[in-house]
């Protein structure tokens, strides 16, 4: 099992393998990142939602998520390609919002390729000022970006498609969510914060990304909890207190509920997928 660790501070560069095979929940919950990424898919197929928008990808897409985008990735077979952190300094002018691109035409495809390629031989080269040269080449990848977001884009009249009403209502509490998962809010809460109804919220949540409001909720704080045993040395109450649990003791009992582990037995057994569930 591969954990993708948080390290939003620099560029890197991953075979999409790497994403893939790391646990289902790092890459099935729906969370944001503190970076812009980018994924250039060359082989499977899988599912993505953006914001409360479930799409299909398939070879030759490129999907690019602003950074606070709420997302989360299923593969359907295996997948090939290459994902791009940007980092949180990167210092380009990106798109400020989702794209999905459909690319038919060989051009346009060599055209992304050309740029994945050259960064992964900067990166690897370990050459003087290669994260600067990398970045250099990134610089064009968002020009690119640029060129072909526009809608009516012939190689993807979709690069930013609407939302219905209920794909608009998730995207709301997606980023309300980000945003407030560390606090004791409730269903209702957010509901009210959105001014409908609870039932109303979970409905319009479950049409768009198969998951109620509640289970949205419990996946992102579990998410938090175990990036945060696997990535930190905070003691279990602080964890506790950060994710707003009432009490130590109450955050342990949800935490090996729907793990199969206490949280301190969890962090010291790495996340062995042949414990965990």
């Amino acid at each position: 099992m591969t954990i993708i660790p948080d390290d939003s501070a620099r560029l890197r560069l991953l075979p999409f393998a790497k994403l893939a095979a790391a646990p289902k929940w790092q890459l099935e919950t729906m969370r944001a990142l503190r970076e812009p990424c980018f994924l250039w898919v060359t082989h499977g197929q899988g599912r993505i939602n953006i914001g409360g928008s479930t799409r299909g990808f398939h070879p030759h897409n490129a999907i690019f998520l602003p950074a606070g985008t709420m997302h989360g990735f299923q593969a359907m077979t295996r997948v090939q390609g290459s994902m791009i952190y940007f980092g949180q300094a990167h210092g380009l002018d990106l798109p400020d919002t989702a794209l999905h691109l459909r690319l038919r035409d060989a051009v346009r495809q060599g055209e992304v390729a050309q740029i994945i390629d050259a960064v992964q031989r900067e990166l690897d080269a370990g050459r003087p000022k290669a994260q600067q040269a990398a970045r250099h080449q990134l610089g064009l990848l968002a020009i690119w970006l640029e060129r072909h977001s526009r809608e009516g884009d012939e190689d993807s009249p979709r690069a930013t498609p609407m939302l219905n009403a209920n794909e608009r209502l998730t995207a709301r509490f997606s980023a309300l969510l980000e945003r407030e998962y560390g606090s004791s809010l409730n269903v209702t809460d957010y509901a009210r914060a959105l001014g409908v109804t609870p039932t109303h919220l979970s409905r319009a949540c479950k049409a768009s990304c198969g998951r109620s409001a509640l289970t949205m909720m419990q996946e992102r704080r579990l998410f938090e909890a175990r990036r945060l045993l696997l990535d930190t040395r905070l003691p279990v109450q602080d964890i506790a207190h950060r994710l707003g649990f009432s009490t130590p003791g109450y955050f342990s009992r949800a935490f090996t509920q729907a793990t199969g582990l206490p949280p301190l037995a969890y962090r010291k057994s790495g996340a062995d997928p042949s414990r965990l569930r």
